[in-house]
């Protein structure tokens, strides 16, 4: 039997210090990257905005967007399921904080995150590509 598939928008959303954002829902342990699943008709970039603007009640900053890939995992929370994650490197304006069904957003270091539990997609994908130095 084959895993059932959720695409997927996902932000690497860094600070000056060089640390970036991982958001915890409600109700669940791992943190991951903001965004979310598309509405029907949304291209990427729309449904990023929607979803930073939904979760982080800020703004992603026009043109800032750059694709950084497509990217395979298994989900952090619905067992049985895999997500197929888009990912944008974008530049937020205004405020972060932490709204609809997100409890927590924290910055971390990619070199050496705090002992947290992340979403394999974050583990597996985005932290290297920060740790490595990646940002806009």
């Amino acid at each position: 039997m084959t895993d059932k598939i959720i695409g997927v928008v996902a932000a690497l959303i860094r600070d000056d210090a060089g640390r970036m954002l991982v958001v915890r829902k409600r109700g669940t342990e791992a943190f991951m990257q903001p965004g979310g699943k598309r509405d029907a008709g949304e291209d990427d970039l729309a449904a990023l905005e929607r979803e930073i603007s939904e979760e982080l009640g800020c703004r992603m900053v026009p043109g800032s967007a750059q694709a950084l890939g497509q990217f395979n995992s298994v989900a952090a929370n619905e067992p049985g399921w895999r997500v197929q994650a888009s990912v944008y490197a974008v530049k937020v304006d205004g405020a972060i904080a932490p709204q609809a069904e997100i409890a927590e957003a924290i910055w971390i270091n990619p070199t050496a995150p705090e002992a947290i539990v992340l979403a394999p997609l974050t583990r597996d994908h985005v932290l290297p590509l920060a740790a490595h130095g990646f940002s806009l």
